[in-house]
């Protein structure tokens, strides 16, 4: 599943200066990133749900056990998935109605929705420099800080 998720997130690396919402066809023209709009959809569902996932076990980690190296190989995961290099091309322009939680105005406010993978690439890099200096207590306020971003997003965003 990694591999195969890497390998995708590789496809997706091409080309990836941002100037807007992006098509379902690749800027230069080589052939789609995803088949359709729906195979998006159904991929960015799947890594969001993820990175979910990686946060509750973070937070297991850091607040419960207090244990930033075992921590680690899932902080650096996170940083990987948890960016608009990773994330935005799977947001293609027109990619809401039947079977997304996407609102239309992503792509009304590309800029705005852009700038909330920026905030949340700081937030993960700043809870690793926390669980990196072992302050559990700063670590624990960083994931409430995450989830604060996550869902601020959330709320403007997604149904």
């Amino acid at each position: 599943m990694l591999m195969l998720r890497k390998s995708l997130m590789a496809v997706l690396a091409t080309g990836m200066a941002l100037a807007g919402p992006l098509q379902a066809e690749s800027p230069n023209g080589e052939g789609p990133r995803f088949e359709d709009p729906r195979e998006a959809v159904t991929w960015r569902r799947e890594e969001l749900k993820g990175i979910e996932r990686l946060v509750r076990q973070l937070r297991f980690d850091l607040v419960n056990n207090r244990d930033a190296r075992g921590a680690e190989p899932r902080l650096a995961e996170l940083a990987e998935f948890a960016s608009g290099a990773h994330l935005l091309p799977a947001f293609i322009e027109g990619s809401h109605g039947r079977g997304s939680e996407a609102r239309a105005r992503i792509w009304e406010e590309w800029e705005e929705f852009e700038a909330g993978f920026t905030a949340l690439e700081e937030r993960v890099a700043a809870l690793r420099e926390a669980a990196e200096a072992e302050d559990y207590r700063l670590a624990t306020r960083e994931l409430s800080d995450l989830s604060l971003t996550c869902r601020s997003c959330h709320r403007r965003y997604r149904y």
